[in-house]
C-alpha cells in the first residue's frame, strides 16, 4: 500500500464516519421535534435512506435554525434536571437538620424520641 492509497484510505474513512455522525444527528432531531408530525419523519426518514446526501443537505438548510433551538431547549432541559437534582440530594447542615426536626417535634408530627434520633443523626 502506498503512502497516496492510505491517506485516501484515512480521508474516506474521516467522510464516512463525519457523515454517519451527521445522519444520526439529524434523525436524533427529527425526533426530538414534538411538532411535526409522524408522517413527516417518515417521509424524511425514507428520503434520508435513498437520497441520504441531497436530503441531509436539504434538512440542514430548511430546519437549521430549528435544530438549534431544539439542542439548546434539551440542553436547558437537562441542566435544570441535573440542578433539581442536586439541590434534593445535597445534604443540609446539622443545624438546619436540628431545625426542621425542631419545626416537626412542634408541630406534632414527631415523637420526642424520633426528634432525639434525628438530632443525634445529625450531630453524627
Amino acid at each position: 500500500m502506498s503512502f497516496w492509497e492510505a491517506l485516501w484510505l484515512i480521508l474516506v474513512s474521516f467522510a464516512f464516519i463525519a457523515y454517519l455522525l451527521l445522519l444520526f444527528y439529524i434523525i436524533g432531531d427529527l425526533f426530538r421535534d414534538r411538532e411535526t408530525s409522524g408522517w413527516v419523519k417518515a417521509v424524511w426518514v425514507v428520503f434520508l435512506i435513498f437520497l441520504p446526501l441531497i436530503t441531509s443537505l436539504v434538512y440542514l438548510i430548511a430546519r437549521g435554525s430549528g435544530m438549534q433551538q431544539r439542542s439548546t431547549a434539551e440542553v436547558e432541559k437537562i441542566q435544570s434536571a441535573e440542578a433539581e437534582y442536586i439541590r434534593s440530594t445535597a445534604g443540609t447542615n446539622p443545624a438546619a437538620q436540628i431545625a426542621d426536626a425542631k419545626r416537626l417535634f412542634a408541630e406534632g408530627t414527631i415523637t420526642q424520641q424520633e426528634f432525639e434520633q434525628l438530632k443525634a443523626k445529625a450531630l453524627a
